[in-house]
């Protein structure tokens, strides 16, 4: 109908084409700014300033508007005792702008526009820092506005999949994401100041290999060859650590195509580094140094709360549990023992500590003591704990102890429930790593689709001779999820994996803006 009011989408398109018309560019090439918002407190007052960001607010008094300027900049740091400044007032009056100039503002810049200002640095007499704005321009036009009286966007899908709404909105999403980038920061440059090398190694993969987990899969067409995603770079940089560096690590992503929970994505980054001539308890000592100084570097504390639990990280005395010890004492019995799943199951559903319908999905010895021991003992962890000596069956690239060969030299560091890192003394010997990859296979077989495939090109590298070496994987996604406690580790990511909206979903979205 012709005469039906237009949306605010089309409103605004309509306003880009006058602009264009009228032979002004709608979409500016660059802006020569002077300062950054979040810095502006450190001038005097009378400073010119030549400032660029999203207006977030606009208020027209006649002759007079006020309106606030979001941007978080560059440069910028953190301080641990007040937010960062992301946005400023601006003034535009008549007798400085000009009768056309505060006539254009009023009807080109709506908020959500990106705004470029020069002017001085005021107070106003309510003590407002403000640019007392002379010239502006209009460097880009947004066509869709920002979240309703911005408040934020509510509906956790549309966070995710809007996360530059989120952002803009809501200031604890932006420092876990200013956070997030710190501590990547802080884990290569503190690896490298104690003697690593960063190495980056294949994500397309012909084996599944390097830990416990389901891959993805793709085809590589090219060579018309059956690939896997990585869903570690353990091999990998332990063959690097043959070649001759002793100290190696890589920060990247993994894939896991698991089920989804509140803890585990499909796609993660985590950093692993591999140190030639160190047992576990070196990496012990190594890791608890590291976060030690990572998080008072990225938050600056090493205190956190994390489900109402306060959480000491700088403390000394972190408890250490024998998992083995510990297993024993939950199940009853002595599960090493234990060859056969259907015998274990046995066992287990005799004792009535769960019931056989709860381990009918769990087909091998090690799938089942795993999930015992995140019901019982994993789950029941405040931390930060240390779980060492875990049983030969579930590390597979794992040292045997010198005195049971049924133990690995192992460690986990458990908080509120959950793993951050897993770290071992490494099993460099070729003849014991191929009879744990082989046997294996009887796991693959009874349909455990988390079992390593047999690996012969790392086997031959191993073959050739690896020193003896400790390693460790640690998550940054969880990391970051710690110590926000944040309720879901896609709040870590900047755009986790969503599903496409359908064309109604869209419909209402679109309408919506």
């Amino acid at each position: 109908m012709e005469n039906e009011p237009q949306s605010e989408f089309e409103i605004k398109v309509d306003k880009v084409k006058r602009l264009e018309e009228s032979g002004e560019k709608a979409y500016k090439a660059k802006f020569n700014k002077t300062h950054e918002i979040h810095d502006l407190e450190k001038y005097e007052l009378g400073t010119r300033v030549s400032i660029a960001g999203r207006m977030i607010f606009k208020r027209t008094f006649g002759k007079l508007i006020f309106a606030r300027l979001y941007a978080i900049g560059d440069n910028f740091e953190i301080d641990f005792n007040a937010p960062i400044r992301t946005s400023v007032q601006i003034s535009l009056s008549m007798s400085v702008v000009g009768e056309d100039r505060l006539k254009y503002f009023k009807e080109f810049c709506d908020i959500g526009d990106f705004i470029g200002a020069t002017g001085e640095l005021v107070r106003t007499q309510t003590g407002e820092l403000t640019v007392q704005v002379e010239t502006f321009e209009l460097l880009s036009k947004a066509l869709r506005g920002l979240p309703e009286k911005f408040h934020g966007l509510v509906d956790t899908d549309s966070r995710y999949r809007q996360r530059y709404l989120d952002i803009i909105s809501n200031e604890k999403s932006r420092n876990v994401f200013i956070a997030r980038s710190r501590a990547v920061s802080f884990v290569r440059r503190y690896l490298e100041d104690h003697g690593f090398i960063e190495v980056e190694t294949p994500i397309l993969q012909v084996n599944v290999s390097g830990a416990s987990a389901k891959p993805f899969f793709t085809h590589h067409n090219a060579l018309n060859l059956d690939c896997n995603l990585r869903i570690a770079t353990e091999t990998w940089l332990k063959m690097v650590n043959a070649a001759g560096f002793d100290k190696v690590f890589e920060l990247g992503k993994d894939f896991r195509n698991e089920g989804m929970d509140t803890t585990h994505l499909q796609e993660f980054t985590q950093v692993e580094w591999y140190a030639s001539y160190w047992d576990f308890e070196d990496n012990i000592k190594f890791f608890k140094q590291f976060i030690k100084e990572l998080m008072m570097y990225v938050i600056g504390t090493t205190k956190i709360t994390v489900a109402g639990n306060e959480i000491d990280f700088g403390a000394d005395n972190w408890e250490r549990i024998n998992y083995i010890e510990k297993m024993r004492e939950v199940l009853g019995f002595d599960f090493l023992s234990i060859n056969d799943a259907s015998e274990l199951v046995d066992k287990i559903v005799k004792k009535k500590l769960l019931t056989r319908a709860e381990l009918e999905d769990y087909k091998s010895v090690r799938a089942i003591i795993d999930f015992v021991y995140k019901k019982f003992i994993r789950a029941n962890i405040v931390g930060p704990t240390i779980l060492y000596n875990y049983p030969a069956f579930l590390k597979t690239l794992a040292r045997r102890n010198d005195k049971d060969d049924r133990i690995t030299d192992v460690f986990q560091v458990v908080v509120n429930g959950a793993e951050i890192l897993n770290a071992y003394s490494e099993l460099v010997n070729p003849i014991e790593q191929r009879k744990a990859l082989v046997s294996q296979l009887k796991d693959k077989a009874l349909g455990d689709d988390e079992t390593m495939d047999v690996d012969e090109d790392f086997l031959l590298a191993m073959e050739h001779g690896m020193p003896p070496m400790s390693g460790l994987g640690f998550g940054i996604d969880r990391f970051i999820m710690m110590i926000f406690d944040l309720p879901n580790i896609r709040d870590t990511i900047l755009f986790p994996l969503t599903k496409p909206l359908d064309k109604d979903d869209k419909k209402d979205d679109k309408d919506e803006n």
